[in-house]
């Protein structure tokens, strides 16, 4: 068995070895904890037959335990200062791939296409550079790529955003973007003395697995995400008070929201945070029809 990549001994070896500095612009924090590692990739559930794709792989400490477990991984590094130093600490597995790209500009469909030929299980799983954590999982899912789903690491603050029941303080738009698409859960808190630099965060793990169809089937997916963020606007205010300032002309259509809002059995004053993604699905194809084409 090759030495284990994930040491706080080996890290520094390796990073002393190549010169290698922290850009803290491009969020680089690695994991020098090889348990934490392992647990990660466990709740990934892979097989043999799996395809893995990792974003951000660093020095290559999680890509070498997906490598061990899955068919192939294919990860996705931003920083051309990475690939000599990957190429070296990868170098026992034949089963990678390393593309020098930016995930959020990259063509992962072909990707996916060329790298996973034969492949019919494919999860992401990566420790995500927390200032683009939001961008890169939307763009996963909006994408409509064939995964199974995401396990990822990523600020607790964000991951309990992203899993956060209706009523909950952290419930918000971004939940329901999220578990409109996917189950969510978070199933890992990460301290932060396991990174190296240490982040000022605490750190959490969150599984995503992708719905067979969307949570709701809405009549427009596009405006029925403007409603949520349009309700959660104010979280102090009341929905129909985010509504009537939020949506296009919305204060002159003051009377056609209250009608929505009666039509569905949505009282007025609640606020965004009371509602179900159930009952944002209704309200939004309520409110639809007198909005369709000014967005």
């Amino acid at each position: 068995m090759n030495k284990d990549i994930a040491t706080p001994v080996r890290t520094k070896a390796i990073l002393d070895k190549y010169g290698f500095s922290f850009k803290k612009s491009l969020g680089q924090n690695f994991l020098i904890d090889t348990n934490i590692l392992k647990r990660i990739v466990d709740h990934a559930e892979l097989t043999e037959t799996s395809g893995a794709i990792e974003i951000g792989p660093g020095i290559g400490a999680l890509t070498e335990q997906l490598a061990r477990r899955s068919a192939k991984v294919l990860a996705f590094e931003i920083d051309q200062r990475l690939l000599p130093i990957l190429e070296d600490t990868l170098s026992p597995y034949e089963n990678k791939k390393i593309i020098n790209s930016d995930i959020l500009k990259a063509d992962v469909h072909k990707a996916i296409a060329e790298e996973f030929a034969g492949l019919d299980d494919i999860m992401v799983v990566a420790n995500l550079p927390y200032y683009v954590t939001t961008p890169i999982i939307m763009k996963l899912l909006e994408d409509k790529l064939p995964i199974r789903g995401i396990v990822c690491m990523l600020q607790k603050e964000v991951a309990d955003r992203i899993a956060a029941k209706p009523g909950t303080k952290d419930y918000g738009s971004l939940s329901i973007a999220i578990q409109y698409y996917t189950v969510a859960e978070t199933v890992m808190i990460v301290p932060k003395t396991v990174f190296m630099p240490q982040p000022n965060v605490d750190s959490a793990v969150i599984r995503l697995i992708k719905r067979a169809a969307p949570a709701v089937t809405v009549k427009n997916e596009e405006f029925f995400f403007f409603v949520t963020r349009a309700s959660f606007a104010q979280r102090r205010k009341t929905l129909l008070n985010n509504l009537t300032s939020q949506l296009p002309n919305g204060k002159e259509k003051k009377e056609q929201i209250i009608s929505a809002l009666e039509q569905v059995e949505i009282d007025p004053g609640r606020r965004g945070e009371t509602l179900s993604i159930e009952e944002f699905g209704k309200l939004s194809d309520a409110l639809y029809p007198h909005f369709v084409g000014q967005l």
